[in-house]
């Protein structure tokens, strides 16, 4: 940890609760806090400054079984979202893009609801080939897209599954499609053709978890 930042109204509710620190706190202010997360980030008043864990290399998954890759989806919202449902899912991993992807911020974080602690966020340069890697060791890649023929119920063989999601409007790029195994939709009957992409990873992982566990 390199410091604790705290404005004096929450350094008075610690000291009344008799929350102990780490370090001892630099006096700050709301705005400056505001300013160094960003106005979106709920900090209640206290940041703790940490250095960066290690980052997680595509090479620990060779022996996964279920993980999310997402191609430049780049809304920190619906990439926490995808974290929280991974979680709830049993996922070993998301993997997102260096480019037109969110970093770990605050607001990531607070969407994927303590999801980011448990969940690899895996960044790779080229998700080509990436999703190469993946098939190199068995996962079947399933690339979601409206148009598609399959539905995903149909599209779902092996015992490792790769689901491939692309970002909202632009769906998935030429040569991502061209890698995955399957092209898979989630069938809708409604006035609306499509689903936010959190949503449809939350689907996705759902019935990707039923077969899995079929499989155990």
């Amino acid at each position: 940890m390199n410091r604790v930042l705290a404005t004096p109204n929450a350094l008075a509710r610690l000291k009344a609760a008799g929350v102990s620190l780490p370090a001892e706190p630099e006096e700050t202010s709301p705005r400056d806090l505001d300013r160094l997360l960003g106005g979106d980030t709920v900090h209640q008043g206290v940041v703790l400054e940490v250095a960066p864990l290690d980052p997680v290399e595509i090479g620990a998954l060779h022996d996964k079984r279920l993980v999310v890759c997402l191609d430049q989806v780049s809304d920190p919202h619906n990439v926490g979202a995808i974290l929280r449902s991974a979680a709830a899912f049993g996922a070993d991993a998301v993997l997102s893009t260096a480019r037109h992807a969110p970093t770990e911020t605050g607001v990531l974080a607070k969407s994927a609801s303590g999801a980011l602690d448990l969940i690899p966020l895996v960044t790779v340069g080229n998700l080509a080939r990436a999703l190469d890697d993946l098939g190199y060791d068995g996962f079947v890649r399933i690339g979601f897209d409206e148009a598609a023929e399959s539905t995903i119920e149909a599209a779902f063989t092996g015992a490792r599954i790769a689901l491939v999601l692309g970002a909202e409007g632009k769906g998935l790029r030429r040569l991502t499609r061209e890698k995955c195994d399957r092209i898979a939709r989630l069938p809708t009957s409604g006035s609306l053709a499509s689903l936010n992409v959190s949503n449809a990873a939350a689907l996705g992982l759902y019935v990707a978890r039923r077969h899995l566990d079929s499989l155990a």
